[in-house]
């Protein structure tokens, strides 16, 4: 909503925003060509097809974020993190592409190999600087808008502090109107009521006020009506905000149904191309790690096969994607093989954990065989982690919110697991902290997030005590 406001103010603000979306696919463009005159190489049918086909797919999937305040505010490095996933995508689906017409030998390796490391780089910069120019725009005095809300409660509280801390909006906030009198509010230095909600509409008309927020009650249906056609003779913009402060959101966000309108409340993050992008990189870097880790398979089968008696790989039913049960992968580890109700969590210095389990489950190698569960598309790199049934069982009954976390695919490694969630969950508390940071994960997530999990889990694999 705020982007759409700040947008309406001046057709140069509207062209820095529309130049913003477009800088990828323009430093892609650029870069061929400044890259193909470097070395040499002429500029020919093959990359102007190249061109447009990357400058296409770059239009589609290396966009700013939709958050506004991230969109004005990011610096150079969350910028190019930002940027990175979404490039590499764009550059597997075209290798992908070259493969299957055979024209990737058309191309200098050269060109293409610098124009590839650079582009996200180049875009990070440029994307910078468009931002800092839009930015300065978007706070020059005459773009503020005027501003009153309608009620004192919590929800207008917490929409006047993100207005006042985000000055990119370009907002100027008046004060509120409420039936109450100012004792019973318990106003706060820089809070100012304005009057009665009868008042709200004179109000507006003899201060020119923009844009009014009603923040009442879902309960006060009749007052906001009310309020709504007192305001018709008024040239105002009219917002409601309705008070879902009150419940626990994961990836709220408006939107219509056949016309309806709707406001999620509870969702999965990974929606439309997000989840195709989430899904697209889990399959290439899943397969990559397979391969390149496929000598350790072998050795790990062997060590397990002539140490201890059974099968190679363990299965065991978990949770999935929506709470469907899925089977998962790893090395076995144990001298038992638990599958149901009557299932115990490995302990320290647990006697069913074989010698060379031990080291597995410290490493975590165990876990190389999730990567097949990986490439069915049972789960992904990236994820709350999946847990035993009888555990998901015992616990949903427990902890509020628990089966949420089954908005999204497991993953071999999560956000709780990075914060030291690992192990034996002896205590309520230890799996109340995983949840909550699984829910954390559903909330906030972004490539950029699921990149720096990777990296985490890599550097505390072999520093981390809880896994045994």
């Amino acid at each position: 909503m705020s982007q759409f406001i700040v947008l309406r103010q001046n057709l140069l603000v509207g062209a820095l925003f529309l130049l913003q979306a477009m800088v990828p696919a323009i430093v892609v463009v650029l870069g061929l060509v400044l890259f193909t005159t470097t070395y040499s190489q002429r500029f020919g049918d093959q990359y102007i097809v190249l061109s447009a086909l990357a400058a296409a797919l770059a239009l589609l999937l290396v966009q700013p974020s939709s958050d506004l305040n991230v969109r004005l505010d990011a610096g150079f490095a969350r910028t190019f993190f930002r940027i990175l996933p979404r490039w590499l995508l764009v550059l597997a689906i075209l290798l992908a592409l070259g493969f299957a017409t055979k024209f990737s030998e058309d191309f200098s390796r050269r060109v293409i190999g610098t124009w590839a490391v650079t582009t996200p780089v180049i875009a990070a910069l440029a994307s910078v600087i468009v931002t800092f120019i839009l930015r300065r725009m978007l706070l020059l005095t005459e773009n503020a808008r005027s501003v009153v809300v309608a009620g004192f409660n919590e929800v207008s509280l917490e929409l006047v502090r993100r207005i006042q801390g985000s000055p990119e909006v370009c907002m100027s906030v008046h004060g509120f109107f409420d039936d109450r009198n100012e004792e019973r509010l318990q106003l706060e230095p820089g809070q100012k009521l304005l009057g009665r909600l009868p008042e709200l509409a004179s109000y507006v008309k003899q201060h020119g006020i923009s844009v009014i927020f009603i923040a009442l009650p879902m309960r006060h249906v009749q007052r906001v009506m009310d309020l709504l056609n007192d305001l018709r003779d008024t040239t105002a913009s009219v917002y409601f905000v309705p008070d879902v402060f009150v419940f626990d959101l994961i990836q709220s966000r408006t939107g219509d149904l056949l016309g309806m309108p709707v406001v999620a409340m509870c969702e999965t993050p990974f929606h439309g191309l997000r989840g195709v992008a989430k899904r697209l990189l889990d399959f290439i870097f899943a397969l990559l790690i397979l391969i390149a880790t496929l000598p350790i398979w072998i050795l790990v089968a062997i060590l397990i096969r002539v140490t201890s008696p059974g099968s190679v790989v363990f299965k065991q039913r978990r949770y999935g994607l929506d709470g469907q049960e899925i089977v998962v992968y790893k090395f076995r580890t144990m001298t038992v093989s638990e599958d149901g109700t009557d299932f115990k969590q490995a302990t320290k210095d647990d006697d069913r954990v074989t010698p060379i389990g031990r080291f597995l489950r410290k490493t975590s190698l165990d876990e190389l065989p999730q990567l097949v569960n990986v490439l069915q598309g049972r789960m992904s790199l990236v994820g709350p982690r999946p847990h035993p049934i009888a555990l998901n069982e015992q616990f949903r009954k427990l902890i509020k919110g628990y089966m949420v976390r089954h908005k999204v695919r497991p993953g071999l490694t999560g956000l709780a697991q990075v914060n030291g969630c690992r192990g034996e969950t002896a205590r309520i508390e230890d799996m109340e902290r995983r949840i909550h940071y699984d829910l954390e994960y559903l909330r906030t997530w972004t490539p950029m997030l699921d990149i720096k999990i990777l990296f985490l889990t890599a550097w505390r694999l072999l520093r981390d005590e809880k896994a045994y």
